[in-house]
């Protein structure tokens, strides 16, 4: 019978990295997790992402193991994997770390890299559609990855992309969960003026315009939000002299 092993795994760690509807999601955390995974399923030394500043401002790197992911990715300053395939958009095969071809192009980062017993290195971009998000950069200790299989690069590229649709999902829930509260939050402030504005057009016997007329006077002159004014007429801690202090005031104003 064939071992699924390898292949349940990774349909774990996809599902895992698509699972970001969360109103304590943490983008950092969740960027370490899925660089975590990638070491175990491409049997690296250590991966790290960087991320769009524009996208994430707050976040400039993730990795694992994490000192040695984010020293690697924060020497790239000066050019690397990651920042070229983020810069591009488009994979950076596996390079030999050993050859003076890699010191010439990158020279800090190689340099620090073979520090660190790291023989070569690749990098995919988090992509979505035609947006870039960021770059997930592999580093193994064996040279030999230099010539790394095809199939390790379309792998990390496929973990790349479900991050990037993670990403992108969360940010489109946020941004939805957000336009909610403002829209319930404006509801809510348009029915306790209206229940204000019913309460003190009954109490003194005039129209709805007028007691809103009033309502507004006293938001602006003492530089208050006039739902907050009508929460206070609602609760019946506004003293309704206070209110009508500039009553003799024309209006002018509708609600």
């Amino acid at each position: 019978m064939r071992d699924h092993t390898s292949e349940l795994r990774l349909a774990e760690v996809l599902v895992e990295a698509s699972d970001t509807l969360a109103d304590d999601f943490d983008p950092e955390l969740y960027l370490s997790r899925v660089a975590g995974h990638c070491v175990e399923l491409l049997e690296a030394t250590a991966a790290g992402v960087l991320v769009d500043g524009d996208y994430l401002p707050a976040l400039v790197a993730s990795g694992h193991p994490q000192p040695l992911a984010l020293d690697l990715l924060k020497t790239q300053q000066g050019g690397g994997p990651c920042v070229d395939s983020l810069g591009t958009g488009r994979a950076v095969p596996p390079v030999r770390l050993t050859t003076a071809e890699s010191a010439r192009r990158w020279p800090e980062f190689t340099a620090r890299a073979r520090a660190y017993g790291i023989g070569a290195t690749y990098a995919v971009p988090l992509r979505r559609r035609e947006t870039t998000l960021g770059a997930l950069n592999l580093f193994v200790a064996d040279a030999s990855h230099g010539g790394a299989a095809d199939g390790e690069l379309r792998l990390a590229q496929a973990i790349a992309d479900m991050a990037a649709v993670g990403l992108r999902n969360h940010r489109t829930y946020t941004e939805y969960r957000t336009l909610t509260s403002q829209l319930q939050s404006a509801l809510t402030s348009r029915i306790r003026i209206e229940q204000a504005k019913g309460i003190l057009a009954e109490r003194w016997h005039t129209s709805v315009d007028e007691a809103f007329a009033a309502l507004r006077r006293y938001a602006r002159r003492e530089r208050l939000v006039i739902a907050v004014v009508a929460t206070s007429v609602i609760e019946g801690s506004l003293d309704d002299a206070a209110l009508r202090d500039d009553w003799s005031e024309p209006s002018g104003e509708a609600p």
